[in-house]
């Protein structure tokens, strides 16, 4: 079993920003309380409490962020099969920790998907 923590007020706003961009909201995907943080959260990748990662079913859209070390960041909110919110990925090009968590300005958007 994961151990969950609540979810930050930063992720949720990316989150809600992220599923606005895409033209919907959280009536059609209820963002969780809870998340699972993915390699210890080293990266910043999180999945939604209620949802199952074996069930990964496509991607909503993918941005695009420079940490604070220039290091580029791209970051996919994803769906389940059961057409719930799974995950926020994360993937530092270098592997290295995050440092900065982005607010929803500081995303370019790389691709929407449908």
């Amino acid at each position: 079993m994961y151990k969950t923590r609540k979810i930050r007020e930063e992720e949720k706003a990316l989150i809600l920003f992220l599923l606005s961009e895409c033209g919907f909201n959280d009536q059609i995907y209820p963002v969780a309380g809870e998340v699972y943080e993915y390699e210890g959260g080293i990266m910043g990748s999180i999945n939604l409490a209620g949802s199952d990662p074996d069930q990964y079913a496509g991607d909503l859209i993918q941005v695009e962020y420079t940490d604070s070390d220039q290091v580029e960041v791209i970051i996919t909110l994803t769906r389940d099969r059961n057409n719930r919110l799974l995950d926020l990925d994360f993937w530092k090009a270098d592997f290295s920790k995050l440092i900065r968590y982005p607010a929803p300005g500081q995303v370019i958007i790389l691709r929407k998907f449908q």
